[in-house]
């Protein structure tokens, strides 16, 4: 009897310390604060647009009509909820907004919008999710004609099951489309010149294996068109869907020659998994902003680890890689955004949690987050990005590896 006492007192002293380790952790991890690195050369300032307490999240953002247009998901929490809508915003500087719509599926989630300008209608293409860990399983849209009446809601039924990313034109008259299959592993391109009927163009990348089962989780895709008219593309490789990550998460990269009907394989980076990716150029060269992973992984937080600390940050995205530039104030559950060129500015949305503290992705996904403008000189973008190429070529940084490997 003594000897079971005593072992009893000894697990409870255990279970004691134990709980009080557990506690101390999450103290940490509830007040550290954020690391975001905002590199000093880059000449920023970013503000809120909305904070509401409520999780607000996957941006984007257009010019049109003289005033910028911000589209963004307000939710309870990340994970798909049918109490989930879409916020449609605008404003003449992007510091002042008003509200224009809400978009909304009845008994079901929406996420991930997108506008765009085609034939002088305002655009937005929306995704459909109905289960909770928010996996999309369809593409929908609507437009105004004027900001203030909008049509409703359509499902795009020539290519169910794509799931719409960022649409571009160089022409104003022939649209491009990344597009990823509901069921991840493959991205494509399509093309539409009313952007209401897609047709297919070609495969980007195909991570599927039917015989073999093996799927890469190929998923957000975006583009960028270079000077010489061929087009570059990122993607979002998730390895699998582990709550740790997965050690072969990445960013994989294609390219393109006109009319864009094959891809030409030019590896996975390592550098990040660049998850809600968002392209565009300036004088030539194609940057990126998206969710970066600020740590070295390794087992229990690999790219993709809800665990672990998130950015949102600029890449230089050339054909050898990421080359990473800056954060951008931002932590816990953050990125999605979009990007609208002015001048000789840059204005980027994107959302965050709490940005004077550094959350585990987790712990963002269940707390509120704000949607944050970010207007950034291009010329100060552009000095930086020159001054870190030089380095990385230098010091032959580049953390690229070749498709075979």
């Amino acid at each position: 009897m003594k000897v079971l006492l005593k072992a009893l007192k000894y697990m409870g002293i255990s279970v004691l310390v134990l709980i009080l380790a557990i506690g101390a952790v999450l103290l940490y991890l509830w007040l550290r604060p954020n690391a975001a690195f905002i590199n000093p050369e880059l000449q920023m300032e970013t503000w809120d647009a909305v904070k509401d307490g409520m999780h607000n999240s996957n941006t984007h953002m257009i010019y049109w009509k003289n005033e910028f247009w911000l589209v963004h998901a307000n939710s309870p929490y990340h994970f798909a909820t049918p109490k989930c809508k879409l916020m449609v915003w605008h404003s003449s500087d992007a510091r002042q907004w008003q509200k224009a719509t809400e978009v909304r599926v009845p008994g079901e989630d929406i996420r991930d919008p997108k506008f765009a300008v085609i034939k002088g209608k305002l655009i937005l293409y929306v995704l459909k999710s109905i289960r909770f860990e928010a996996e999309p399983y369809r593409t929908a849209y609507t437009f105004t004609t004027d900001g203030t009446t909008w049509a409703p809601l359509k499902d795009i039924m020539d290519q169910e099951g794509w799931l719409f990313w960022n649409p571009k034109s160089t022409d104003g008259t022939t649209w491009y489309v990344p597009v990823y299959w509901y069921e991840h592993g493959q991205s494509a391109l399509l093309t539409s010149e009313d952007g209401e009927r897609w047709i297919l163009v070609s495969i980007i990348h195909n991570g599927r294996n039917e015989q073999t089962g093996f799927n890469d989780r190929n998923d957000e895709t975006d583009i960028e068109f270079l000077p010489d008219s061929r087009m570059i593309s990122t993607q979002r490789m998730e390895g699998s869907d582990s709550f740790f990550g997965d050690k072969t998460a990445c960013t994989n990269l294609t390219i393109s020659s006109p009319p864009y009907t094959s891809w030409t394989e030019l590896g996975k980076d390592y550098t990040t998994r660049l998850d809600g990716p968002a392209l565009f150029s300036y004088h030539g060269r194609v940057y990126a902003v998206g969710r970066s992973n600020p740590y070295k992984p390794g087992p229990g937080n690999y790219y993709g680890s809800i665990f672990a600390k998130k950015r949102t940050s600029l890449f230089l995205v050339i054909e050898k890689g990421l080359v990473y530039l800056s954060d951008l104030p931002s932590a816990g559950d953050t990125a999605y955004e979009g990007v609208v060129i002015r001048g000789e500015d840059i204005y980027i949305s994107y959302y965050t949690s709490d940005v004077t503290k550094d959350w585990p992705w987790l712990m963002g996904m269940v707390k509120a987050s704000e949607i944050r403008i970010a207007k950034i000189s291009l010329p100060s973008l552009e000095m930086l990005a020159l001054k870190t190429l030089a380095d990385y070529d230098r010091h032959n940084k580049y953390q690229f590896f070749p498709a075979t490997h």
